[in-house]
């Protein structure tokens, strides 16, 4: 099953979009996340990708309330700031269908994995990519750990891993399929992508390298694409 997933980024109570995470360098600011959510549903979104920018960069989710009611419109995967267990056990008893782990699944994989089989299947792992190099705490720390190593880690349970690679995330310039085919192939664990999708040449290469759905966000909100042309690939 193959999914195209809308990004809805959260700042300041806006959706936003950032240049490689950037948080001084926004080139989309729209102001009810609400309506967003709505508009990507009324095109024909079956699920969104919501994330915690605040929350990430702090260390701590500041739009709880925003998910929650997105959650009640859309099957939501959220993230962004989940460095408490607890946090995340409340997100996926109150309508959260996944909660995505990226600086804790990196600082804490004990605690992850077993969090983990818990949820089977409710929890993605992201994998933000830096010149080869996995970065954490609002991708602003740099590890020594390669995406396909933090996979290896988690291949024992039922997660997804969401690939993004920071280095063209939010410049609409195109993919680097080299690289995220070296992620697919290297894992067993089924691969979402996203960062600098620009066209859906770029999806349907992505598909093709064996992912099982791609997070789109700056090429939907600039226009570059258009979701209702993008969901034919849908299975």
């Amino acid at each position: 099953m193959f999914r195209v997933i809308p990004a809805v980024d959260l700042k300041g109570g806006k959706v936003v979009r950032l240049v490689q995470g950037r948080k001084d360098k926004v080139t989309i600011e729209l102001e009810d996340p609400i309506e967003v959510a709505k508009m990507w549903i009324k095109k024909g979104a079956r699920v969104l990708h919501v994330i915690d920018l605040d929350g990430a960069f702090e260390g701590r989710l500041f739009h709880e309330d925003v998910i929650l009611e997105i959650a009640r419109i859309a099957e939501t995967q959220a993230g962004g700031g989940i460095r408490d267990l607890k946090i995340a056990e409340r997100l996926l008893n109150s309508g959260v269908e996944r909660v995505i782990f990226g600086t804790l699944a990196v600082r804490d994989v004990r605690s992850v994995k077993t969090f983990a089989k818990k949820y089977p299947n409710r929890v993605m792992i992201a994998v933000d990519s830096k010149k080869g190099k996995v970065v954490v705490e609002g991708w602003v720390r740099k590890t020594e750990l390669t995406p396909i190593e933090v996979a290896k880690l988690y291949e024992d349970c039922e997660v997804s891993l969401l690939y993004t690679n920071v280095d063209v995330e939010g410049l609409v310039s195109g993919v680097e399929l080299e690289k995220i085919r070296e992620v697919v192939e290297s894992t067993s664990l089924p691969v979402y992508v996203a960062g600098g999708i620009s066209s859906p040449d770029d999806v349907r290469a992505i598909k093709k390298c064996g992912a099982v759905g791609v997070i789109i966000g700056s090429a939907l909100y600039t226009g570059k694409v258009r979701l209702e042309d993008l969901l034919g690939e849908e299975e």
